[in-house]
């Protein structure tokens, strides 16, 4: 089976015909999850006239066991915990405190990376549009909703170019708008839906907000 998408920029760009069919407002701000939604999101804001800016979302992974996420810290200064993890590993807010403070400068760090003096778009007020490279269990993109909701945004649209159709359910529970270009059933990964799945580099990230800046 031919993948669908040819690289992120394609994704983008269908994707983009999809959420212009929701009839966004022209306040909104499209936001690109590094480094793979930031290409697809380029695309959207170039189809919707409208200014892109990354969104950093850092996951706070359990002391001795850091794939296992406690929770996440956002662009903005947001953390967001998972209590049922925090509740089975019996982590202290003192753990917690210096895991978030350690991933707080890298997220600054990353942030200064990508966007260098330009000031962080403000979305107050506004309506935000989360854009990834497509979603698997969507953990990243629930602890970006949950951050940005502390943000003071109007609304916020969650667009990928491909997840499973129980993911973009669930985050329909969340958040005001979802649109999932493709929905396979079985989805098995997000990569399989691409020609070109190649990484992502810091130096396209920064090259993109430049252009769009």
């Amino acid at each position: 089976m031919d993948a669908p998408f040819a690289d992120r920029r394609d994704a983008g760009r269908q994707l983009a015909g999809r959420v212009l069919a929701t009839g966004v407002p022209g306040d909104a701000v499209v936001l690109g999850l590094p480094r793979g939604g930031v290409p697809v999101a380029f695309e959207v804001a170039s189809a919707l006239h409208a200014p892109l800016d990354v969104f950093v979302v850092r996951k706070l992974g359990v002391p001795g066991h850091e794939e296992l996420a406690m929770g996440a810290i956002a662009s903005g200064g947001a953390r967001v915990l998972n209590d049922d993890v925090v509740a089975a590993t019996g982590i202290s807010q003192e753990q917690i405190d210096v895991v978030a403070e350690r991933e707080r400068e890298q997220l600054e760090l990353r942030e200064h990376a990508y966007r260098g003096d330009r000031a962080r778009i403000d979305v107050q007020g506004r309506v935000a549009i989360l854009v990834d490279d497509g979603l698997a269990t969507g953990a990243t993109m629930r602890a970006a909703v949950a951050a940005l909701q502390d943000h003071g945004v109007k609304s916020i649209v969650v667009a990928v170019p491909t997840a499973p159709p129980e993911t973009c359910a669930a985050l329909r529970r969340e958040v005001d708008e979802v649109v999932c270009a493709l929905t396979p059933d079985p989805f098995m990964a997000v990569g399989l839906w691409y020609r070109n799945f190649a990484p992502v580099s810091d130096e396209e990230v920064k090259e993109l907000l430049a252009r769009a800046a």
